[in-house]
């Protein structure tokens, strides 16, 4: 074989560093997280440690399995490998064991394995296989069909198993889209969404809805390049609210200013539509359905809320936003998480010197929170340098995807560089109180042999489609 054909000469080794060093880092801080002077030696395999030891070599060993698989099986059973994950998907939700009220592990001889890690990567393979077909073409209403399908099977099997959090994380395949040439007013809609879904908890309905008012005047404004045609507007909505409210008083009817507000906002659809195909702007549409949209998803926000969302996501939520401080009860993981990273001050305590590391403060400290014991104990100087570490895997990820000569492998590049990103940056913004506690893993870092051998799998494969990109031309 020569040596320009090899998978270990082609093989970016710069990945494949920084990802030994990632494993390394957070098989440490799993140590420091859960550290007792009864059980010292880091090689205890009783200890969660000494557990994350061996998962760690289980990882290196199916990491180097994945790179002697020829590249073009990938491409040939990526639908056959997104079947077969569903299938455990389903599986699981009838003989799974529950953990944290999640049914969501399979157990063979107390070794745990959660089928929802694995769908990160069939989901990734299935649908680089899908957007990378020859007749494929993304701005189709029906091609956008298929796309949401190939997401939303996997995602609504997880929360079933009551895990939302692990099912969040296929909304980032959005941005995998987008790069392949999604019309970009759908991230528009997408983001207009979660900030009315924001919006829609923080501000009273009326409030809000004079506000979407208001922004979509000034759109308006905007689009037609005119200060005049929305002064117009807006004395005209105030003109009639007034008279709706008029009429209201006189007749002793009793409308809520809620009530007065979306009449009013009806009759002035009405007149604005009409002006639209009197005078012929098309901007008139965009804004009509602009704030219909913003309408109806304010609207139904307070029932998705109430009504959908269990109490427990409830008061995480309520948390970050500030509407409820608990710091004993619900708020108490992120306040304990805030108090370890911030007394970590600027070079940290010291290896095994956290104090609220050491004596169990913080909960889930070696899983969903062990960022807070890097925080601690390494403080920000090991803080920032662990974030910089992450950042520089997802710009060698982008920077190797951008490299490839197939389609499908620079697809599923963006796919691996988008779910850690999601996993890194909303795992992070939680521990310091940023994110609701959703509990997501840190890659490579948090305890756990399943998101370890899944994040591994992830990344691993893409390793083997680049080792080949001279050869694969799909």
């Amino acid at each position: 074989m020569k040596k320009s054909n090899s998978i270990w000469f082609n093989l970016d080794w710069i990945t494949v560093l920084l990802y030994l060093i990632l494993v390394f880092l957070g098989w440490i801080n799993i140590y420091a997280a859960v550290y007792s002077d009864e059980h010292q030696s880091i090689l205890d395999i009783g200890q969660k440690y000494g557990k994350q030891l061996i998962w760690i070599f289980a990882g290196i060993f199916l990491a180097i399995m994945v790179l002697t698989i020829d590249s073009r099986f990938f491409t040939a059973f990526a639908y056959h490998i997104y079947g077969i994950t569903i299938l455990l998907l389903v599986a699981v939700l009838f003989l799974g064991k529950e953990v944290n009220g999640a049914r969501a592990w399979f157990e063979f001889g107390g070794i745990a394995l959660q089928p929802a890690e694995l769908g990160k990567f069939a989901t990734n393979l299935a649908l680089a296989k899908c957007i990378s077909q020859f007749d494929f073409k993304i701005q189709k209403i029906r091609s956008y069909i298929v796309l949401v399908g190939i997401i939303l099977v996997p995602a609504l099997l997880i929360i079933l198993q009551n895990d939302t959090g692990s099912a969040l994380v296929f909304a980032v395949f959005v941005f995998v889209f987008f790069r392949e040439g999604m019309n970009g007013m759908v991230l528009f809609w997408g983001f207009s969404a979660a900030a009315l879904f924001i919006l829609a908890l923080l501000l009273d309905q009326f409030d809000l809805t004079i506000f979407l008012l208001i922004i979509s005047l000034a759109a308006y404004g905007v689009l037609r390049q005119s200060v005049k045609e929305p002064m117009i507007g807006l004395g005209v909505i105030i003109g009639t609210f007034l008279t709706i409210w008029g009429i209201d008083s006189m007749a002793g009817l009793g409308g809520t200013p809620m009530q007065l507000i979306l009449i009013t906002t009806g009759i002035n659809a009405i007149l604005l539509m009409a002006y639209g195909i009197f005078k012929h702007v098309a901007e008139v549409w965009r804004i009509i359905l602009f704030f219909v949209f913003a309408v109806c998803i304010s609207v139904s926000v307070n029932y998705f809320y109430s009504h959908v969302m269990e109490p427990h996501q409830r008061d995480r939520i309520d948390q970050v936003l500030g509407r409820k401080v608990d710091k004993l009860g619900k708020g108490y993981n992120v306040n304990q998480s805030k108090i370890a990273i911030g007394s970590g001050g600027f070079i940290g305590k010291g290896f095994l010197k956290g104090t609220q590391t050491k004596y169990n403060f913080v909960p889930e400290q070696s899983t969903d929170f062990i960022f807070c014991t890097v925080g601690e104990e390494w403080g920000f100087v090991g803080a920032t340098t662990v974030v910089g570490l992450f950042l520089l895997l997802l710009i060698r990820l982008v920077n190797v995807a951008e490299r490839q000569r197939s389609q499908f492998s620079r697809i599923y590049g963006y796919g691996v560089a988008c779910i850690l990103f999601f996993h890194i940056a909303i795992n992070v913004s939680m521990t310091i109180g940023l994110a609701p506690v959703i509990g997501i893993p840190l890659p490579f870092f948090s305890y756990g042999g399943s998101s370890l051998w899944a994040f591994t799998i992830l990344l691993f494969i893409f390793l083997r489609l680049d080792a080949s990109r001279t050869k694969n031309l799909r």
